[in-house]
């Protein structure tokens, strides 16, 4: 029997080998099976201080008169929110100037401005949140008479409601908010009698988040 040389059969053997890998090289990436770690996941955050403008309308009426105050309102709001989870807490405040008025003779009423302060709580999923809010209101309602007679006064009430804001940018939100104001009556000289607020207020907002 013939016996092959040793470095014959190391030749083949590597020639092969060799073969063997550029035909690999040349199949298509898609015969491999392959693994990527999966994307991470990034929530949006609502944690911490926000400043922010609104703007709305207001619709309301006044106790033992029969004006029903209305106008465009807006001013600025300030917050700060806590999360955990999806689950999202704060504090805000607002203040506004308002149009709000009516009148029916021989008496003018007005609410020419109004601020809140405010617990807000709600769920996140993502950058959308959907909340309550209830908490302190206070404002101005002016009475006039076709004497030119003229009478104001603060008065402090509840204010509660819900809202949702959507996160445009990590720093950024707009939001849209319904809430029901009710400001006690006070006891009016020009119209002889007690004198309240109660009010609707829809309102669109944005936020700049710090």
């Amino acid at each position: 029997m013939r016996t092959i040389p040793r470095a014959s059969f190391f030749a083949a053997a590597f020639s092969l080998a060799m073969a063997g890998a550029a035909v690999a090289a040349d199949l298509p990436a898609s015969n491999y099976p392959y693994y990527t770690a999966p994307a991470s996941y990034s929530a949006y955050s609502w944690a911490g201080p926000y400043l922010g403008g609104t703007l709305g309308y207001e619709w309301g009426s006044v106790s033992n008169n029969p004006t029903h105050p209305s106008g465009v309102a807006g001013g600025l709001e300030a917050g700060f929110n806590w999360q955990h989870g999806n689950f999202v807490y704060g504090a805000e405040t607002d203040f506004s100037l308002s149009g709000a008025e009516d009148t029916f003779a021989p008496w003018q009423f007005s609410n020419p401005w109004f601020g809140t302060v405010r617990g807000r709580a709600g769920v996140a999923i993502n950058n959308v949140l959907v909340y309550g809010t209830a908490g302190l209101g206070y404002g101005e309602l002016t009475a006039d008479t076709s004497g030119n007679l003229s009478e104001s006064h603060t008065s402090f009430g509840w204010v509660a409601g819900v809202g949702a804001e959507v996160g445009l940018t990590p720093q950024w939100s707009a939001k849209a908010e319904w809430l029901y104001l009710d400001f006690a009556n006070r006891g009016y000289s020009v119209t002889g009698a007690n004198n309240g607020l109660a009010a609707n207020l829809l309102r669109l907002g944005v936020n700049y988040h710090f």
